[in-house]
């Protein structure tokens, strides 16, 4: 069976600056079956494996991976799933969990910072510094005021780090309420899952509209043609990978890496 055409899930899935979570449906499939997808995405992966190895090789530019999403919402699994397909030594992931004494003590911007990828890698944040306009607002850990401006900060952040050679890739993994709670519930009747569960992600799900909203926001402030946010439908894991698999082929066929000129006299070279 031919495999699925895939050349509108990157505009489909671009979120913009009017972005409407309503509007994106976490269980959308585009038309897929399961198994031509997981055929489809391998496909997708050799490419992207050709690509990583001309960005690593030509060492111009890095790339930046931002995930984020709500708990159980795909974040790990989509670093096992489709970065496992990566070589690892091009790989850079990072997660940003509660801040330590010593990242509090430094602006917000200054623990992500230090983890953004060295020219010629994929990096990968597990969470990020859109921690400080989405948890920081719904919990109201700061101000109003304070958190708002954060909104322009980023947006120059990561206007300079496009600027100075790495491209910005942010995928919102979007999940339904009821997929979530499918998802937690595994982990709590699971003993090799339990261990992921926190009391407080419930907690965290009964702030669910409020969450949305801070999303929606953080998006709309922040995605620009550099930058740009996608929302990546959640549910099904295998429409999830493809489609994170596909935004990540989109972006580094756009840098277009190349290998770089091998030495004068290799050419043709016979080694005895």
């Amino acid at each position: 069976m031919a495999h699925p055409d895939l050349s509108h899930v990157v505009d489909a899935c671009r979120a913009g600056n009017r972005v409407d979570l309503s509007e994106h449906d976490p269980r959308e499939t585009f038309g897929w079956d399961k198994d031509d997808a997981k055929d489809a995405v391998e496909d997708v992966m050799d490419d992207v494996s050709t690509l990583q190895q001309r960005l690593f090789a030509d060492g111009e530019r890095a790339v930046l991976i931002v995930l984020q999403g709500i708990d159980a919402g795909g974040k790990g699994g989509t670093i096992r799933s489709v970065m496992a397909g990566l070589n690892p030594a091009g790989v850079d992931v990072n997660g940003f969990g509660v801040p330590s004494e010593e990242e509090r003590a430094h602006d917000y911007l200054w623990r992500v910072h230090a983890h953004t990828p060295e020219l010629g890698q994929i990096g990968i944040f597990d969470r990020s510094h859109y921690e400080d306009v989405l948890v920081v607002r719904v919990k109201g850990l700061v101000p109003e005021e304070r958190w708002r401006k954060r909104y322009g900060h980023i947006r120059d952040f990561e206007r300079m780090l496009v600027d100075e050679g790495t491209d910005v890739i942010k995928l919102f993994l979007n999940v339904s309420k009821e997929e979530q709670r499918e998802r937690l519930q595994d982990r709590a009747d699971d003993p090799e899952e339990r261990w992921k569960f926190r009391m407080g992600d419930l907690e965290d799900r009964a702030l669910w509209d409020d969450y949305q909203v801070a999303f929606r926001d953080a998006m709309r402030e922040t995605s620009t043609d550099d930058a740009p946010w996608y929302v990546v439908p959640g549910d099904r894991k295998w429409v999830r990978n493809l489609v994170v698999a596909t935004i990540l082929r989109h972006h580094l066929r756009r840098i277009d890496p190349q290998y770089p000129p091998a030495e004068d006299g290799v050419e043709g070279l016979i080694i005895e």
